[in-house]
């Protein structure tokens, strides 16, 4: 009994101790922090490795993210050399500098972003004893912040298929039976299990990292950086990594990432990446882990630099959207291999770049304004745009091997689809979700004042019917465009294996016809840009909203105290396309006027299609993050229903000027105002 109470107060103190950490580690990223990846590599001397953190120091940057590499430790006898990674950690003491740690084990030389997956169990083990001599040699050090478990998980859907991955998917298999039927006993002839094992994939070796690093160390903080995230986002399960996780990060880099996009376009991407992860860090902390730094020449899929216009949107929106720190990839190019002289903050002189120097102004107000922005939180509009999973998978599946004659042919629809309407709120000034669906709070007893928008998410699971329709009957709004269920989650086509969402959306598809690239669905007094093809619905409870030569195509159908809006044709995707929200804007303020009453407290007066805003709240004040991409000067009215406030501009990085609810803002310029 004496041993099992000392047993129990070990154990007691072990959870004290974590907790402890995790507060003090909670109450760090309180005010967000500006940071880049010091490259560590042979060749470099303790003098050059000080410097660059003594500029970090000059310039307000107070985290650095340091890649641990393997091959640059472990000697050919088996023996462990740190001394060049030890000076990097003791400069970091001296000028005062945290340090995420990378975890990168050994690794071909060509490869830039590490491997994802283990190649086999003696891999697996050598994984295993570098994580173990890593983290009892560094753990010791004051600087060390926090470890990132792997370097960018994400491998785009396609799965190394080495014996070891086989067999880790023929014991999935066993836990995961698969039916040759549905329960309507129609045959399933593709099936999805890949993607769903590649899911939990991800998942088991992330956890198992994070287990044989609280082996060694359990006192640090845990992260880790996804990527790629509007291709890779099907194959992230953030809900279950944040139960071994203390942080949730990202890389947002343009030229590796947003090719969805134009240039114009990437503060909006910025925007939507950053809402993606805020979403899935749940109640965790979040940070851009990555941002791009520089030029990147040779590497990278758009070569591009960051102008330092850029620079300052991008870390605006990540703190816009409650982000407690962005690093930059990277402080000084790398000598060697593909990225070499590539991708940083510092010029082949050591000298900040403009970029840096912007970055650095950023910090300053950031420190300069630390009660204020310690305190953000978004002000929630209520407006959901979500994405599927199954959809994406399904998505990927069909459109394989077609020729990319049309959009929504080719992979990337459903997401460009589900951006269409982010992008379009977005310029109405209004802020909005951008989540998967199992991160929506299904758990609620009163939906009154929120909107679920699911645009073109073409694989629907048949049990999320119920789910929804219990979201409409509690006073949920839910829009719904395209193809919208027109699979389940086996690629059975819904609407002749009984169409599970009938009741919700009120009717049923007689057929949907390939029109065009473009064409126009006809609503009230104007038309909206819609894509490919138009949906047909054969109505039950719903009542039409939009025909077309006599045929509905829209149904309104009242569920309960809310409703569903059914829109069969893709206007998300033909509006973006299009490039014009001109009626996307009107659509959206008739269906949403009562709930934009009550929960945007400021918005646009006028949508403005090269602006982006966001609304937050600090204490009893509004603080508002406006961004022009517009190439010329631009005048606009926000509304805020009659109460204008007194302005502070908190940043301006160019000439713009506040009177009134009147804003001045010149091309690419970021302001922060807050509203007293």
């Amino acid at each position: 009994m004496k041993k099992l109470k000392i047993i129990f107060c070990i154990s007691l103190c072990c959870i004290f101790l974590f907790s402890g950490f995790y507060s003090q580690a909670q109450s760090e990223m309180k005010v967000p922090f500006i940071g880049a990846q010091v490259f560590i590599e042979p060749g470099q001397t303790p003098d050059e490795i000080d410097s660059w953190f003594r500029i970090m120091k000059e310039n307000n940057f107070t985290v650095c993210r340091i890649r641990m590499f393997e091959s640059y430790m472990k000697n050919a006898d088996g023996s462990w050399d740190f001394n060049l990674f030890d000076h990097a950690f003791q400069s970091a003491e001296k000028h005062g500098i945290k340090v995420f740690g990378t975890i990168f084990p050994y690794t071909e030389k060509t490869d830039i972003g590490g491997f994802k997956f283990p190649r086999d169990e003696a891999h697996l083990q050598s994984i295993a004893l570098f994580i173990k001599e890593l983290t009892t040699h560094f753990s010791k050090f004051e600087s060390l912040y926090g470890w990132v478990l792997i370097n960018e998980p994400g491998v785009g859907g396609k799965i190394p298929w080495t014996d070891y991955t086989k067999n880790k998917f023929t014991e999935w298999k066993l836990k995961n039976q698969q039916k040759e039927f549905t329960d309507k006993g129609y045959p399933i002839l593709v099936e999805l299990t890949d993607q769903a094992f590649l899911l939990d994939y991800n998942t088991w070796f992330l956890n198992w990292i994070s287990s044989e690093i609280k082996k060694y160390d359990p006192n640090h903080e845990l992260h880790v950086n996804n990527h790629q995230i509007f291709q890779n986002c099907a194959e992230y399960n953030f809900p279950e990594w944040c139960k071994f996780l203390t942080s949730l990060g990202g890389s947002a880099h343009a030229a590796w990432h947003f090719g969805y996009f134009t240039r114009q376009q990437y503060a909006v991407a910025m925007l939507a990446n950053s809402e993606i992860v805020r979403s899935g860090a749940g109640n965790l902390p979040w940070i851009m882990t990555e941002l791009q730094g520089g030029n990147n020449t040779y590497s990278g899929g758009i070569p591009m630099c960051p102008t330092q216009e850029e620079i300052a949107q991008w870390l605006w929106i990540v703190t816009a959207t409650e982000g407690k720190g962005s690093i930059f990839w990277s402080l000084n190019p790398r000598s060697s291999g593909i990225e070499a002289g590539e991708w940083a903050l510092l010029d082949f002189q050591n000298k900040p770049s403009d970029r840096m120097k912007a970055a650095s102004k950023v910090a300053l107000t950031i420190n300069q304004n630390k009660e204020l922005i310690e305190n953000l939180k978004v002000v929630e509009s209520g407006i959901n745009v979500l994405y599927v999973r199954q959809s994406l998978w399904a998505e990927s599946k069909m459109t394989d091997g077609l020729s990319k004659t049309y959009e929504a042919r080719s992979a990337g629809a459903v997401m460009k689809s589900a951006l269409g309407y982010f992008e379009a709120i977005t310029q109405m000034g209004i802020n909005a979700n951008f989540k998967a669906f199992e991160e929506f709070d299904f758990g609620k007893s009163d939906y009154s004042g929120s909107t679920i928008i699911l645009a073109h998410q073409i694989s629907l699971p048949d049990s999320y019917a119920l789910i929804l329709e219990d979201f409409v009957k509690k006073g949920g709004k839910l829009i719904v465009d395209g193809l919208t269920a027109f699979f389940d989650e086996n690629l059975h086509n819904t609407m002749k294996t009984g169409f599970a969402f009938e009741n919700l959306f009120g009717g049923n598809i007689s057929e949907f016809k390939m029109v065009g690239n473009i064409f126009q669905v006809q609503w009230d007094n104007y038309a909206v840009p819609a894509h490919l093809w138009r949906g047909y619905i054969s109505g039950k409870s719903g009542k039409s909203a939009a025909t077309h030569e006599g045929e509905t195509i829209a149904l309104r159908n009242k569920l309960g105290k809310g409703e569903v809006l059914w829109i069969p044709s893709l206007i998300g995707l033909g509006c973006r396309i299009s490039n014009d929200n001109t009626a996307l804007f009107k659509l959206l303020n008739a269906e949403l006027k009562q709930r934009l009453a009550e929960n945007a407290p400021v918005r646009f007066k006028v949508p403005q299609k090269d602006m982006l805003m966001r609304t937050l709240k600090s204490g009893s004040n509004y603080v508002t993050v406006i961004i022009s991409k517009s190439e010329k000067p631009i005048s606009l009215d926000l509304d805020f229903k009659g109460k204008i406030s007194d302005a502070r501009i908190v940043y301006a990085n160019k000439s713009g000027k506040v009177k009134g609810s009147n804003i001045l803002i010149s091309p690419e310029e970021t302001m922060v105002i807050e509203w007293k």
